[in-house]
Formats: structure tokens, C-alpha cells, sequence
């Protein structure tokens, strides 16, 4: 007789191979024709849950693996809190305008400098605007294959005129306050893109610059006012600088006031000023001899002191400062108030001026004798090469040091003071660090950092001199050359763009921006021309706040969270907090968590040159997006990360794990129907009721991790409840029972209420991280199943731990079975290996327990325990099984009996039955009940 008709053989047609390049995709589809999306908004009815998405630039159509984890880091969040019961919209932003918009377009037509002259703003900005939303389109369909769940028909677009109107009013409020305001002051600036930068746009990399000692001689009539030493001697300050191109703007030299300043003869019988403690380090480093200290005196009493500037005819005054110190150079800092904003402080507490003689191409203007037309950077070894026919150059060198770039244009900065537009960050800035305090912060050291850069920050420069952007809404009298920047404008302003987009201030005359009938007494001709500055793009982002969360009627304000990477506390988290701050009082975020950046396998950055880029594209290609979500689900983001396609490799792996769990769970209730077939807890074996203990603590530990955002902690647990807890403990106890047992025997059904319920369980944890194998799982239950869940995986409810099924009094009994079964599995093994038997089946096996309660609950569930065993008989032993002490196992082979041709088990009853001759009693039994009466 054929007996594997009569088996309960698994039976699913979920597949054991994902096939996540076609099937992901139709998945997707379901999602978007059921409105999935739409129906969580509509049906759960917690508390809102507000992601805030931070907009990436669309400077490119394809995201890279950086862009990946961050928006996967939010859907998890998103959808953990959706299966909460929590609606929560997600809004996706995109970035639109400034610097890495406008080069790119301009880049892939002409310089910036033929283009600016060749094309009027509007085409400038009309070509800008289709290069973003090309880029959009890109950029989306990246991110929806990631399987993301939001808003995709409705993102928001930094460009838009309901945003841009927005912004506007955020800025009236900062004006209406006092915060805006137009100065001259030294700002970093990138030749590359002409334009200003603010801090954020910054980016440090390794330059070679020169390294100069230059001497300043004192003015004769100043000898007066030292001691009779230093009559008739050459005293020089001797600074160190490593931007020589900065010494035509030199206006003074700044001492510590508390410091020591020692007056040293040189060898060449010259004296030189310097700071006590560098003095030696000078010396060293100039390849000279310090000779007789002749005198001594605090920096305090040097103030006001005359020297000749090296190479014109003018001062340059010794000032006081706290910003020198005696961690490089020499003590005498050489100041020039148009290239730092340290020497702009000092500069003008002292009213020395204000000197910044390179215009925006960084090139030398007149203001600079001697130097005019010279780019910057040439000028340097000019100047060096007069310095040494002046003979006031000590010593020259080259030096290796991080220096600030542009991050767009990737080319050196300068800092020139030019007359830009400023928040007053000092209006407000003891509110905004006292608002850090009450936001919550992951990791915490977000907190300190953030605050650190608010406390030391100077006023943000919020003007760029470029055409793609927000316009400041600012106006010149034409007869004054006053300025009109006021609330009542910037509204009429905002009402222009809101109703036509900010291409209306390049369309439009003054006249036709201004509010009809409006004059002002700071024109006699009422005529004014307008700024043709616009808005940092951190302006624009910042602003979010105002554009989306206050703007979208499904959003609140302020967010739960804002999620983005480290750098973020000094981009888009600084940004959104002070105009937040500035307009409304209030931080624009409840919760603030950060990311680290996605390194190789090796822990380097990724780059093209280095041939180490891990591309989002080519992962979900392979392997589908699944996978990746793993991967982002695997990693302790807080720190930087890495990612390499073979460690890919690993979590694909991993996904087929989990997977094929699921498959066996879903392949063994092919004949299970919760409504008829379902037991009772109270009813199920004792190995199943534990199995359910486990899975509660499993829940918990899940929840825990997803509440805390330890998303690692999640992948952990997970991977070793199915690999361990699960395949190779309980489903290869339960097979034996699954496969072999009548299909309505109550240990059966025992095994298969406990299988449903992991099931239902597994598949609501693994749904936020594993959205297309949890939806997969679901469109393949059986229909009994299928009619027992919601239409979508997504549409489930987040598993709650159940308290009633903890117990851990059988926990505790369960858990030293199990050490039983590790002390049988090592001699089973050792079995194996020698040939002894083949399979655990043949085996038999005598278990002693030192303890009598423990003896006594392992007989009364014999069959059960040597089931855990996997073996083919067992015995309870009351006698220690050799002459020690303690838990004892002895592994025989069994002598006697024939092998079950449907069970495989050795058994002695085989061939009892004539009827049945192949067969053991317990099969027997089984095989008679399902035949016909």
C-alpha cells in the first residue's frame, strides 16, 4: 500500500523562492489600487502619529544608498506606528531650489558666467524648474520601489507657490520681530558658484596651503613707550599665517590680553615679539636661535601699539582678543576684518574698517595695489616673493591641514566680508537652546551637540547671490538707496506668489510688487528697484515647518519626529528650529533621531573612484527591496554603517530564513479552520503552550525594540525566534506529529492552533521591515485563513502580548527539557558521525534527572518528551546512569523491532498485524481510522 496518501504532507503555493523582481512590483500595485494607504488614515482612530519628511535635492534622478536608508528608517517607523492603530500620513518633501539645482543646469550648458550674461533669470529659473521635476519623477519612482507607504500623489515641492507663499510669512514674522536685518560682515564665500555660503553648506576636506612667519615692524615714534632695552633696536611682531593672499587687507594684529609676550633677540640681532609659550615652537619651526629675552609684558600692555604694514604705507594696530590662543603660531594673530569673522569682531570693537579688496570671481580689485587683477590664490607667491624682497619674511613652507570647501563645486572657500542679508540668531537664541531641552533626542548626545552649535553659532547669512530660489522680498528707494523690508510687504508679497509662484518678482516692476497706492518717506520720486538676492535653501527646508505640517490638514505641528542623518543638527534640524523658534516660540519637533553614514564593508566611504558603491537600484534588481529593508533593519544606525554586496549576500540569506519559516507555518494549515479547528489554550500539550509563552516574550522584546527605534534589536530577535526557537527546536519536534497523526487528532490540532497563531503573530512583526514578504504571505493563506485576516497586511493590527498565555513557572520547566535535548542532540550527533545510526529515530534514549518532581513530570509526558528528543524510544531513569551526580542522557542504538514504512520510526510493534504488516501499532491505528466504514 502506498502510504503517502495517508500522510499530512505540507501543501502551499507560497513560494519557497521570493522572485521579488516580479512579484515586489505587483504587490506594490495591490497597494495602490486598494488605496492602502488611505484606508489606514480612515480607519484607525488613535492618536496621529507625524513623521516629518525631510526633502532630499532633487539635483539628480537616482538616489543613492544614503537616500535608501533613510526613507526605509521612516517607513518602519511610519508603518509600526500605523499597525498601532496610530494614523500617520507621511508627506513625502523634495528640495527644489538653490546652488545644486542651478549648477547642474548651468554646468550641462555653459560657465555660470556666460550663462548668468546670456540668459535672463526667468529662463534660468524655467530651466531649473524642469531639471527638478525630471528629477522628481526619477527620485519617486526610486523611492516607491523601496515599497514605502505615504502620499505619493500629493509630496510637497519646496518650489510650489502655497510653500513658497509659506516661507514668506515665516519671514514677515522674523522682520515683524526684528530678526532680518542687511550688514556687511565676512561671509564664507565660493568662487566656484559666486555666491555666499552658510555653515551648513560647508564641507571640510585636506589642502595644501603655505605656511608664512612675516615680521611687522614697530613704528619708529611708538620706541617711546618701551623700556630703555629696546632703544635703538629693530622690533619686529612676528605673525604666522597660512593664507598670504589675506595680508593686503591687514588692519592690525591681535594679541591675548592675559598672555605672557616675551621681547627675544633673533640672530640677526633683531628683536622679535611673540607669545611666551610659542616662543620656542617659533624659533624651532623658522630654523633659529632665540638669543637674550629683553623684555617681558602682558598682551594688555601692548594695546593700541603702531607697526608698519608689510608692504604699504599704513598702521596696523595691536588689538586685544580672546579668540588667540597658543595652539599653533605665534601669539600675534594678523587681523584682517574683511576675510574672518573673529578679526570683523575684533575689528570693530577697535574700528580699524573694514577691508575686502577681492571681488566675487576672487579676484584682486583696486583696493589692493600692486596685486589688481590677480586671482587670489596666484597672488599668494607674489605677495611671498615681495615679502622676501621687503626682507620681512622668516621663514616659508607648505602645510597639509583639513580646509572648508564648497559643497557643491567641491572648491575652496574664502571669506570676504560683502553686504548680505542675516537672521539675528542672537534675538533668540537662549529660547531655541531652551527648547533643545525639551525635545527628545536618539541617540542623546544629539542633544549636547545641537546645542553646542546653537550656543557658538554666529547671525546665519541667508542671502545668496544666485536666481533659483525664494526671492528676498526687500526694496530700494532709488533717490535714498534706503531699504524697505517690512511685515506688511513680505505679506502683499507672499499673496503674489501664492497666487502666480516666485517667478512673479523677476516678471514683475517694483511698482507691480508693491501694494497698490504704497509710498514711503524713504523716497522723495517714491521709485525703488528690488533685492535681486535670493533665500538660502536651508531657509527654504527650514520652513517646512510652516509649508507642510501647518499647511496639510492630515499633519500636525508640531511633528512626533524628524528623522535624517547626523548631519542634519547643523542643516535641516538647526534650520527648522530657528525659524520655528524665531516666527512661533516652539520647536517644530517633539522627537529628533539621527542616522550615521553608509560606509563599504571595509568602513570606508563610498566613492565612484574607489569602484566600493553600493547602488539601492542593483540590490533590489537581485535581490528586491525586501532584502535591503533587512539590511536597514540589521544595523545600529546610530553610528555609521556598513554595506558591501556581499554583506548583502549574508541578508539574503537571512530573508530566506525568515521566509521559508513562514512557508512551513503557512504549508501545515492547508486543512486548519480557526472557526471549526481551533482548540482551546487549556486543551493544548504543554510544549505548545510553552511555545506560545515564548512567543509573548518575543512580542514584547519586538514591540520594545520598534518603541525605543533599536531596530538591530528587532532583526536580532527575530532571526533567532525562527531559526532556533522555532526551526530547529519546535517545528522539528511538531513534524513527526504534523506529518503523522490523523488530520483531525487532537494533537494535531493542538500543533496547528499554535502554528496559526505564530503565524498571524510573525507576519504582524515582520510587516513594517518586511512589507512585500508579509503581504506575499498574505494573498497565499488558505481561504479559511485568508477570511480570518484584514485585506492587507497592512491593514493588520500591530501584535499586543498577550498576558494570559505567559506562564513562567512552565518557561522554567520547559527550559531544562531543552537542556536535555542539548545533552541528547551532542551524543546523537556523535552517532551520526560514526555510523552508529542514521537517523535519531533509530536511536533510543535513558534520560536521569536528579530531581524526583522533575523524573516524575518527564514519565507522566513520556511520549511527549521523547518527541522533543526526536528519538525512537525513552526511558525515564529513577538511578543515575553512571556514577556521577546530576543531569545524566545515554544514547543506544535500538537492538529490536523493524522500521515503520510510514513513520520510519524503529518500533517492535511492526508486523503485529498481519493487516498491516509494514507498519507500527501507532501507524496502524491511524491508517484504519481513515480508511472507508
Amino acid at each position: 500500500m502506498d502510504y503517502k496518501a495517508t500522510l499530512n504532507l505540507p501543501q502551499t503555493s507560497f513560494s519557497m523562492r521570493a522572485g521579488s523582481a516580479q512579484r515586489e512590483p505587483e504587490i506594490q500595485a495591490f497597494w495602490k489600487d486598494q488605496d492602502i494607504y488611505r484606508q489606514n488614515l480612515t480607519h484607525r482612530n488613535g492618536d496621529p502619529f507625524i513623521l516629518h519628511d525631510g526633502p532630499p535635492y532633487l539635483s539628480s534622478g537616482r538616489i543613492h544608498i544614503g537616500h535608501a536608508l533613510n526613507r526605509i528608517l521612516k517607513d518602519m517607523v511610519v508603518k509600526y506606528q500605523t499597525l498601532n492603530n496610530h494614523p500617520s500620513p507621511l508627506v513625502f518633501g523634495y528640495d527644489c531650489h538653490g546652488l545644486p539645482i542651478e549648477h547642474e543646469v548651468t554646468k550641462a550648458r555653459k560657465p555660470v558666467k556666460e550663462i548668468q550674461t546670456e540668459q535672463s533669470p526667468l529662463e534660468i529659473r524655467q530651466a531649473c524648474a524642469a531639471f527638478a521635476l525630471e528629477n522628481l519623477k526619477g527620485q519617486q519612482d526610486n523611492f516607491y520601489r523601496l515599497g514605502l507607504m505615504g502620499d505619493w500623489e500629493h509630496p510637497y515641492l519646496t518650489m510650489n507657490p502655497a510653500y513658497e507663499a509659506a516661507q514668506l510669512r515665516v519671514f514677515a514674522e522674523m522682520v515683524d520681530k526684528g530678526y532680518i536685518y542687511k550688514g556687511l560682515k565676512p561671509v564664507y564665500w565660493s568662487i566656484g558658484a559666486q555666491t555666499a555660503l552658510a555653515e551648513a553648506e560647508v564641507e571640510y576636506m585636506d589642502k595644501t596651503s603655505h605656511s608664512i612667519y612675516v615680521k611687522f615692524p614697530l613704528q619708529t615714534e611708538e620706541y617711546s613707550k618701551l623700556p630703555e632695552a629696546l632703544q635703538g633696536k629693530n622690533v619686529f611682531f612676528v605673525i604666522w599665517t597660512t593664507t598670504p593672499w589675506t595680508l593686503p587687507a591687514n588692519l592690525g594684529i591681535a594679541l591675548n590680553p592675559d598672555f605672557d609676550y616675551s621681547f627675544i633677540t633673533a640672530d640677526d640681532g633683531s628683536v622679535w615679539v611673540l607669545a611666551d609659550k610659542l616662543a620656542e615652537s617659533v624659533f624651532s619651526a623658522t630654523g633659529q636661535t632665540p638669543g637674550q629675552t629683553l623684555y617681558q609684558s602682558k598682551g594688555n600692555g601692548l594695546e593700541n601699539l603702531r607697526c608698519k604694514h608689510p608692504f604699504y604705507e599704513r598702521d596696523s594696530r595691536v588689538v586685544l582678543g580672546n579668540h588667540v590662543t597658543t595652539e599653533a603660531g605665534t601669539g600675534c594673530v594678523h587681523t584682517a576684518p574683511g576675510h574672518g569673522m573673529e578679526d570683523f569682531v575684533v575689528g570693530d570693537k577697535y574700528k580699524l574698517g573694514v577691508l575686502s579688496p577681492v571681488d566675487a570671481k576672487g579676484v584682486f580689485t583696486a583696493e589692493a595695489p600692486g596685486f589688481e587683477g590677480l586671482f587670489y590664490d596666484k597672488a599668494n607667491q607674489v605677495i611671498i616673493d615681495l615679502l622676501v624682497e621687503k626682507g620681512l619674511l622668516v621663514h616659508h613652507s607648505t602645510l597639509v591641514h583639513s580646509y572648508a570647501h564648497c559643497w557643491r563645486t567641491k572648491t575652496p572657500l574664502i571669506y570676504r566680508a560683502t553686504e548680505q542679508w542675516f537672521a539675528s540668531v542672537d534675538g533668540f537664541r537662549q529660547a531655541a537652546l531652551a527648547a533643545v531641552k525639551n525635545v527628545s533626542w536618539h541617540p542623546a548626545s544629539g542633544q549636547e551637540r545641537i546645542s553646542n552649535m546653537i550656543s557658538d553659532r554666529t547671525d546665519w547669512c541667508i542671502s545668496r547671490q544666485r536666481v533659483w530660489g525664494v526671492p528676498i522680498p526687500a526694496f530700494y528707494a532709488k533717490d535714498s538707496g534706503e531699504v524697505l523690508l517690512q511685515k506688511d510687504i513680505i505679506l502683499h508679497v507672499a499673496d503674489l506668489v501664492e497666487q502666480h509662484g516666485s517667478n512673479v518678482w523677476w516678471e514683475r516692476e517694483a511698482k507691480d510688487l508693491l501694494p497698490a497706492g504704497f509710498t514711503s518717506p524713504k523716497s522723495q520720486i517714491q521709485e525703488f528697484e528690488k533685492e535681486t538676492d535670493i533665500m538660502d535653501v536651508w531657509f527654504d527646508s527650514g520652513t517646512s515647518h510652516s509649508g507642510v505640517l501647518r499647511a496639510r490638514p492630515e499633519l500636525r505641528f508640531p511633528a512626533n519626529l524628524y528623522l535624517e542623518g547626523s548631519d542634519q543638527h547643523r542643516g535641516w534640524f538647526q534650520s527648522s528650529l530657528l525659524t520655528s523658534i524665531a516666527a512661533y516660540g516652539e520647536a517644530p519637533y517633539k522627537t529628533v533621531l539621527t542616522h550615521g553614514f553608509v560606509m563599504d564593508g571595509q568602513g570606508r566611504k563610498m566613492s565612484k573612484s574607489l569602484g566600493n558603491v553600493v547602488e539601492p537600484q542593483k540590490v533590489i534588481e537581485k535581490y528586491g527591496a525586501d532584502v535591503l529593508r533587512l539590511w536597514v533593519a540589521s544595523v545600529d544606525y546610530s553610528n555609521d554603517m556598513r554595506l558591501s554586496y556581499d554583506i548583502v549576500d549574508q541578508l539574503a540569506e537571512i530573508y530566506k530564513k525568515i521566509r521559508n519559516t513562514i512557508r512551513f507555518l503557512i504549508s501545515n494549515l492547508y486543512d486548519f479552520d480557526p472557526e471549526h479547528d481551533e482548540l482551546p489554550h487549556a486543551q493544548l500539550s504543554e510544549l505548545d503552550r510553552f511555545t506560545l509563552h515564548k512567543l509573548q516574550d518575543v512580542v514584547g522584546q519586538v514591540r520594545n525594540s520598534f518603541d525605543s527605534f533599536a531596530f538591530y534589536r528587532f532583526y536580532q530577535i527575530i532571526q533567532n525566534f525562527c531559526v532556533i526557537d522555532l526551526s530547529n527546536i519546535y517545528f522539528a519536534i511538531v513534524k513527526d506529529i504534523l506529518y503523522i497523526e490523523a488530520p483531525n487528532s487532537p494533537l494535531r490540532r493542538s500543533v496547528q492552533t499554535v502554528l496559526w497563531e505564530v503565524l498571524q503573530a510573525l507576519l504582524g512583526m515582520v510587516t513594517p521591515v518586511l512589507s512585500h514578504l508579509a503581504e506575499d504571505a498574505y494573498q497565499h493563506l488558505p481561504p479559511p485563513l485568508r477570511a480570518q485576516v484584514p485585506q492587507s497586511a497592512l491593514l493588520a493590527n500591530y501584535p499586543q502580548v498577550r498576558d494570559q498565555w505567559q506562564n513562567a513557572k512552565l518557561a522554567s520547566k520547559w527550559a531544562q527539557i531543552l537542556s536535555i535535548r542539548d545533552a541528547a542532540n551532542l551524543q546523537l550527533e556523535a552517532m551520526r558521525a560514526s555510523k552508529e545510526i542514521g537517523r535519531s529515530m533509530e536511536a533510543q534514549a535513558a534520560v536521569y534527572h536528579p530531581d524526583s518532581e522533575m523524573r516524575d513530570y518527564l514519565r507522566a509526558h513520556q511520549d511527549l518528551f521523547r518527541q522533543v528528543l526526536i528519538v525512537g524510544r525513552l526511558e525515564v531513569s529513577d538511578a543515575p546512569l553512571t556514577e556521577h551526580d546530576g543531569l545524566q542522557t545515554h544514547m543506544t542504538v535500538i537492538a529490536d523491532g523493524s522500521k515503520c514504512s510510514r513513520c520510519w520510526n524503529t518500533d517492535p510493534t511492526v508486523g503485529q498485524n498481519p493487516a498491516y504488516a509494514d507498519l507500527c501499532q501507532r501507524c496502524e491505528g491511524i491508517v484504519s481510522s481513515l480508511q472507508p466504514a
